[in-house]
């Protein structure tokens, strides 16, 4: 190791495929991009104004392209200095550029120096550098020498120190709770999966009690949301899977709402494919959970019961459910009514009543709540809207007009677009189609939207 790292040492490097022409890397607008180390400007630049792709972008730096398209557009950014550096050697850009030592690979830059305790005394470095400072010789080596210093300060507080980026991650699970906003629930599933892959190594260092908490309450939002896609697409088991991660992270936390919440969840995995007494078990264990005071996970984990109860034929619980759900969700704040997957709005309140009233046989207080569902300010998303329909036509066959259940579920079910017809509004048309006597006119329609053989 003192060979390698001996007085004059230097290491060629062959010229990265992805190094920025000397042209663009001292432009004005680069330049400024690296003194701020906004990374992603730099990545745009680079791909705007010289062809580079975002895959040989990311190939040289060692990053995943779809980080690297996402950061071009503006959306992430780099505090950690191994990533920094690994930037500056993937696109050849001096150390100085960014506020690093020089790089190794720099023409006449000596090589980073060796550790002091294999290598130099620390105490005649100490006076090396002390007598430099007070002769005002503050030429290159020196100013490496201190900016190796601070670097190093730098990369040890950043692995102490996850404020930056647990506030990031806060905000990211913030965003994803909004919901799909018109995105067909694979293409959230596909972010959501990538999101994962750039926090894991967050997962792996050390942390304090206090950020392990914030940390695990992000995880939970985040799997969370992951067990919502799937459950949507019609994957229980992995989205059971999902589920028991949450909960396991929520647990950890600390918080009891979160966990409520995530248990509420994962009750309708087996409550919507089949399994509707382990749902009920869930729910109510999530409502002991959620405690007595109102909240968003109270009010989800009572309406899940519900539902649960009601399709297992246990009428008085069901009904019991019901009346509890409507009166915590009169108690609930505004903000607590936010439309997002954490909250409880009302216009998801009333798909959760829908269901149970249309399985409890309450047809007539069942289309009340669906009319208040349709008609809310906010207009349901694409697959709201074609749930509240199917439990229309579902209290329509219950009501004995089973010709105009079969028009209205076929409708809804065949105007979805493809993304959305699978899970749950597949099983939820299925279950009708199943209800209705063979010669039901209209049947054969909801069969072929279906694709069920004759």
């Amino acid at each position: 190791m003192g060979t390698l790292f001996s007085q004059g040492a230097r290491m060629q490097r062959p010229v990265s495929p992805a190094a920025l022409p000397g042209a663009l890397r001292n432009d004005p607008r680069v330049r400024a991009a690296l003194a701020r180390r906004d990374v992603g400007s730099v990545f745009a630049l680079a791909h705007d104004e010289s062809g580079l792709s975002y895959n040989k972008i990311a190939e040289a730096c060692d990053i995943r392209p779809e980080r690297v398209s996402k950061m071009a557009r503006g959306d992430g950014t780099v505090t950690s200095l191994p990533v920094l550096e690994r930037i500056c050697d993937g696109l050849q850009i001096p150390g100085a550029y960014l506020g690093l030592a020089a790089r190794p690979w720099e023409t006449g830059a000596p090589h980073p120096a060796p550790h002091l305790e294999e290598e130099e005394d620390p105490v005649k470095r100490r006076d090396i550098l002390r007598g430099a400072l007070v002769a005002g010789l503050a030429g290159p080596g020196l100013a490496a020498a201190l900016t190796t210093t601070r670097t190093d300060i730098d990369a040890a507080l950043a692995a102490t120190d996850h404020t930056t980026d647990l506030d990031r991650w806060q905000a990211t699970a913030e965003r994803y709770g909004h919901g799909y906003h018109g995105q067909a629930p694979v293409a959230v599933l596909g972010d959501l999966i990538a999101e994962f892959d750039e926090l894991r190594p967050l997962l792996d260092r050390p942390q304090t009690d206090r950020d392990r908490a914030a940390l695990a309450h992000v995880t939970a939002h985040m799997a969370g949301m992951v067990a919502i896609v799937l459950h949507d697409l019609g994957h229980h088991r992995e989205s059971h899977g999902w589920s028991a991660t949450a909960a396991r992270a929520a647990e950890r936390s600390g918080d009891h709402q979160l966990h409520a919440w995530v248990l509420a969840r994962e009750a309708m995995v087996p409550l919507n494919f089949g399994a509707a007494p382990a749902a009920a078990k869930l729910a109510d264990k999530a409502r002991n959970l959620a405690g007595s005071e109102p909240s968003p996970a109270g009010a989800l984990a009572a309406a899940v019961a519900a539902r649960a109860h009601a399709v297992s034929g246990d009428r008085e619980r069901a009904l019991a459910a019901v009346a509890d759900v409507e009166r915590v969700a009169e108690q609930l704040t505004p903000q607590q009514r936010t439309d997002t997957w954490f909250g409880y709005p009302t216009q998801k309140h009333h798909v959760h009543l829908s269901q149970a009233l249309t399985h409890l046989g309450e047809t007539r207080r069942a289309y009340e709540t669906q009319a208040a569902a349709l008609t809310l300010s906010r207009p349901p998303s694409v697959m709201t809207r074609a749930l509240i329909t199917i439990d229309e036509a579902s209290c329509r066959a219950q009501d004995g007009e089973r010709e105009a259940a079969a028009h209205i579920a076929s409708q809804a079910f065949g105007e979805l677009p493809e993304p959305y017809r699978t899970g749950l509004t597949r099983t939820r048309a299925t279950a009708l189609y199943r209800t209705l006597p063979r010669d039901t006119p209209g049947r054969d329609r909801l069969a072929d939207a279906l694709a069920i053989p004759g």
